[in-house]
């Protein structure tokens, strides 16, 4: 196995969307391991600190090319990272090994006639958030003495489709804007292959989130983790996206509604415990109303609102090895 190192540049980097037709940053063999770095902020990189502006930023804010600007999306992206030999109808797993801030500062926003209360909010709301990088915290609001400890993870991983400009902010089968805060080093994320390579990108950097990441963000900031991506042809009978933490088994659903992205959820979980634990459907379902946790993903990622059930591997009478 290699072990590379992707910076994030001009050629390395896609912003707005996915893309079929992105060519690919960087090829790795399954079970490569790649320190990748990535950036967030460039819609609002004017308004920005200078700490927020390491030059490697500011020549991606200033000088991206139109062919590396897919859709209207926030959201830059590092990759797409090309696994050989990996096919459609086969699985990505995504290990993710280590991540950390690479900025002292960080943002959040939001708009009027976004976020969880579209209308509560008559003017835009963007505050720089300064990051105690030694200490692992945020202070938030400025002054008021209440202490946030960071929790990193990357919002978006996700693969491209066929779709040749699918905009970065909705999540689905593919991954994607999946704004999952569960999905903190050390764990295992568990995606469909769509296209020849799989064309994995990863991004959207988040120091904090609550569930719902309700006003629209998290704290964004610029990200470096160390991630190994594994081809595995033996898994395409999985529920979709599926992700496994040091403590838990955690299913995915999304939909135009809450509702409707709960019975996603709660499906794929029948379907897990019916298909590795062997359970009947009647047994599954009585069980996650027994022991399963459903939870609010995020409900600001229109159209596409997700919620995840969370199944604690300490219920489990034996561990599930995949």
């Amino acid at each position: 196995m290699t072990h590379h190192t992707l910076k994030a540049t001009c050629e390395t980097v896609h912003y707005g969307g996915f893309s079929s037709q992105t060519p690919p940053a960087l090829t790795v063999c399954s079970g490569d391991r790649i320190t990748v770095e990535t950036f967030s902020g460039l819609p609002v990189y004017q308004q920005a600190p200078p700490e927020f502006l390491p030059p490697a930023f500011l020549e991606i804010c200033q000088n991206l090319p139109p062919h590396r600007r897919i859709n209207s999306g926030p959201h830059l992206l590092t990759g797409p990272i090309y696994v050989e030999d990996a096919s459609p109808g086969e699985v990505l797993e995504i290990r993710l090994e280590s991540i950390q801030p690479l900025l002292p500062v960080g943002f959040i926003l939001s708009h009027p006639d976004k976020g969880a209360l579209p209308s509560l909010l008559k003017d835009k709301a963007l505050q720089f958030i300064p990051i105690d990088l030694t200490q692992g915290s945020i202070e938030f609001p400025a002054g008021s003495d209440i202490r946030l400890p960071l929790q990193p993870f990357f919002g978006i991983l996700g693969v491209a489709t066929a779709e040749p400009h699918r905009h970065s902010v909705p999540p689905g089968d593919y991954g994607g804007n999946l704004d999952n805060r569960l999905l903190q080093p050390p764990c295992r994320l568990f995606l469909p292959i769509f296209l020849p390579g799989a064309l994995f990108s990863i991004g959207d950097g988040h120091g904090l989130q609550g569930d719902g990441e309700v006003c629209l963000t998290a704290l964004e900031t610029s990200m470096e983790g160390t991630i190994q991506l594994w081809r595995r042809p033996d898994l395409s009978h999985l529920p979709l996206p599926l992700a496994e933490t040091t403590d838990a088994w955690i299913t995915m659903g999304f939909g135009e509604t809450l509702d409707a992205a709960f019975e996603v959820a709660l499906t794929r979980m029948l379907t897990f415990l019916e298909k590795m634990l062997g359970l009947n459907t009647e047994d599954a379902y009585l069980l996650c109303s027994l022991g399963v946790h459903f939870h609010i993903t995020q409900a600001v990622n229109v159209p596409q609102k997700g919620v995840h059930g969370i199944l604690p591997k300490a219920i489990l009478p034996r561990p599930i090895d995949l």
